[in-house]
């Protein structure tokens, strides 16, 4: 009986592993971080044993009630991942399992790997429509994608920006965008001619790709967070941020969307800006169509549980939607989906899954396009 973790995106230490009763294990901390919670590995040689799995160092996780009535993610061929019931008794994560096959996959959610990125990226170039562009490198020297999606002419239209994975545990924000991107490459539905007929949309389907091959939670290479560095990032510690927010100083900025998951709490929501010094009551009409009609739109989404709203001028102005909405004045917000599931709209099987990641991001995307005609 082995674990393994020696792979894309993987993360766990294995304390004891002779007993398939007794499987003691710990997760890994981001490099010079005290972050973590992210795990994937894989169990080999305990096909029909019945085995007891202990992380112990759950406790100590970045967000331990993350833990609370959560249920692992399992899978043998690491495509299709179901729901596994955990305990946590405030200081340990267990769940006992008796795999089917001689070799299984536990993940805290779904992984996106980079290879899976690479095809998401290399597949949408080929069309007419879409054009890539190399921001640059990050620390560990991987590509820094942008993605841009127009018809015809590029003047003359509004500018959108959509980034997502800072936090390169939060895997559900790549499969939000690969749904994004489906959505934008098919050419005959009637929301995509509508949007690009107007806007030009762009993407960075990952923002964090060394975090996300190394298997951290919420850090780059060096243990920075992403997500606190939009104030002076630089090249050095954050070229991840520094890149993109000098192309989003070049194009400019009529809507912004960072697509993020939250450990803890169990529903789709969206944060928005309200601390910033310049918020005004259109702003907070502008923020309030969004979300409101989000919400009427798809069923998963809601508005009456998330983080709450900042007190004016005491906004974090590290963050990558209030330094957009401060320096582009624009609408721009932070979408949050589940790793657990949405209480509303329970799923037993799957709960919050790759399908209803992508299905948002194609409600995300109609809602943008009503709010930007609202605009005109």
């Amino acid at each position: 009986m082995e674990i393994s973790q020696n792979f894309d995106g993987g993360n766990i230490s294995v304390i004891e592993c002779s007993d398939p009763a007794e499987i003691q294990l710990e997760i890994k901390k981001d490099n010079n971080s005290d972050f973590y919670q992210w795990f994937y590995f894989r169990l080999s040689g305990a096909k029909n044993q019945q085995c007891v799995l202990k992380i112990l160092n759950a406790i100590s996780a970045a967000y331990p009630e993350g833990f609370q009535n959560y249920r692992v993610l399992y899978s043998y061929d690491r495509k299709k991942w179901l729901r596994h019931n955990t305990e946590f008794n405030g200081e340990v994560l267990s769940f006992s399992f008796i795999p089917e096959h001689d070799a299984i996959y536990f993940s805290y959610f779904i992984p996106y790997s980079m290879e899976r990125h690479h095809d998401l990226v290399a597949n949408a170039v080929i069309y007419d429509h879409c054009s890539h562009e190399l921001l640059g490198k990050s620390l560990d020297g991987q590509d820094m994608d942008l993605l841009r999606f127009s018809f015809g002419d590029a003047t003359n239209k509004k500018t959108c920006w959509i980034i997502a994975r800072q936090h390169p545990g939060e895997t559900m924000a790549e499969w939000w965008m690969e749904g994004c991107i489906e959505k934008l490459l098919n050419t005959n539905d009637p929301l995509t001619q509508k949007i690009l007929s107007t806007c030009n949309v762009n993407l960075v389907p990952n923002m964090n790709p060394d975090g996300g091959r190394r298997g951290h939670l919420r850090t780059n290479a060096v243990g920075k967070n992403l997500n606190r560095e939009w104030e002076s990032p630089t090249m050095k510690f954050s070229p991840e941020v520094f890149l993109v927010k000098e192309k989003i100083k070049q194009t400019g900025a009529d809507f912004f969307l960072d697509v993020h998951g939250d450990e803890a709490l169990p529903y789709c929501f969206i944060a928005g800006t309200e601390g910033i010094k310049d918020w005004s009551e259109q702003r907070q009409i502008e923020l309030d169509f969004y979300k409101n009609r989000l919400a009427e739109v798809n069923s998963d989404f809601q508005t009456e549980k998330g983080y709450p709203p900042n007190a004016p001028g005491k906004a974090n102005m590290t963050m990558s939607t209030t330094q957009t909405a401060a320096l582009h004045n624009c609408l721009a917000m932070t979408l949050e989906m589940p790793f657990k599931d949405t209480t509303a709209t329970p799923d037993e099987k799957y709960g919050w899954s790759t399908e209803r990641s992508k299905q948002l991001s194609h409600s995300c995307l109609w809602v943008m396009e009503e709010f930007l005609n609202r605009e005109n």
